[in-house]
Formats: structure tokens, sequence, C-alpha cells
């Protein structure tokens, strides 16, 4: 990225982020959990699914299993079933059921507050760490980069590349780190709201030329 080209993307996010806030004032976690465990477990859940099914799975799930101890000693056959209608049930329940075990021999029961020790739990990425220090920790290390914050960073020229952890990368190049929380939530409404060109969309008088740039983000 040049510096011109990092002055023009620090101008425009800024300018993106306060379009979003004014259409968007009570964006934030959908997800529902009561605890730092769960909130790991609902935020794996949701890959590839969504925040409502999550969310309907999760009501029956945190109450069969209110532990961790009860995910340590779980059965793997039962718990894809429980987890069945959120998709990749057998890949979620391997990490699911292995990241509970490394949370109670590794880190004592506790989900750890840091990037570098939530990456070395199975099934935790970037994305899934990012979510669950701001929400759980209120600590800002990154932004978490899902398909919403992906296409949104290419439609309106936010980073040159289509692979997340570089996209994260520009993303916290031009975007305060003040606001890395609040950015993944205000475009996920946004790209709930907004599935293809708008002549209304807000966000078009800030960056005409994403009316152009759909395609791109597909």
């Amino acid at each position: 990225m040049t510096p011109y080209k990092k002055i023009e993307r620090k101008k425009r996010a800024q300018n993106l982020i306060s379009a979003l806030r004014k259409s968007y004032p009570k964006a934030g976690m959908i997800l529902q959990y009561s605890n730092n465990w769960e909130l790991l477990v609902a935020v794996v859940l949701s890959a590839q699914c969504t925040d409502k099914k999550v969310n309907e799975v999760t009501s029956k799930l945190f109450k069969k299993y209110k532990i961790l101890e009860s995910y340590v000693s779980a059965d793997p056959e039962e718990f894809e079933q429980d987890i069945f209608q959120t998709g990749f049930y057998r890949n979620k329940t391997k990490n699911i059921l292995a990241a509970a075990r490394a949370v109670k021999e590794k880190f004592n029961g506790t989900v750890p507050d840091t990037m570098d020790e939530l990456l070395t739990i199975p099934g935790v990425a970037r994305k899934t760490a990012n979510v669950v220090l701001g929400n759980a920790f209120n600590k800002s290390e990154g932004i978490a980069v899902d398909t919403h914050v992906r296409r949104f960073s290419i439609r309106f020229d936010l980073s040159d590349y289509t692979d997340p952890m570089r996209i994260e990368r520009d993303l916290m190049q031009v975007i305060p780190k003040a606001e890395w929380y609040a950015v993944t939530y205000l475009v996920i409404e946004y790209g709930r709201a907004v599935r293809s060109e708008k002549p209304d969309d807000p966000l078009l008088a800030v960056y005409p030329k994403a009316a152009k740039r759909w395609a791109l983000a597909r």
C-alpha cells in the first residue's frame, strides 16, 4: 500500500464508518451466551451459519452442556446431532470438544485473554479470536474479517487483497484502533441490509465507484 493510497483509504474508511454509525446505531454482537466459554462455542458454530440459527441451537445446547466439563466428557456422535443444524457439524464437533480439553488442560478451565494463547486452541483462527477478545475482554488486537467484512473491503477499495488475513492487515492500517471492534458489526449490519447495488445506498455517496465493484467481491 503506497503512502498516498493509505491516506486516501484512511479518509474513506472514516467517512464510511461515520455513515454506517448513522445507519446502524445499534450494531453489535447478536450471538447469545452467558460466559466466555459459551461465547467461544457460539462463534465457532457461527462459521457458515447465520447468527439466528446459532442462537436457536445454543438455546438448547447451553442448557444441556452447562459447564466446560460437560463438553470434555461429551459423546462426539451425540454432540454432532446437537449442533447438526449449524452445518459442518462433524468438523465443528471435533474442534469444540478438542477446544474444551485444551481450555481445561492448558488454561485451567478459563478461556485465555490473549491472541497468541487463543490461537493455540483447536478451531480458533484470528476471526474467532478477535471476536472473543473484543466481547469477552474488551480487547482489540485486530479486526474480525468475516464474509461481510471481506466483501465490504473489496467493494470500497480498502484492501488490495481477497485473503482475510491480508485484508485484516490492510484494514488495521487505515482504521483507528478505537474502531476495530465496532467496524465488524457495523459492516455485518450493512452486509445483511444491502445485498446488491442500491440507488439509495448511503455509502455510495462516500465512494461512488463501489457501485461498479460488486462483482469483484462475490
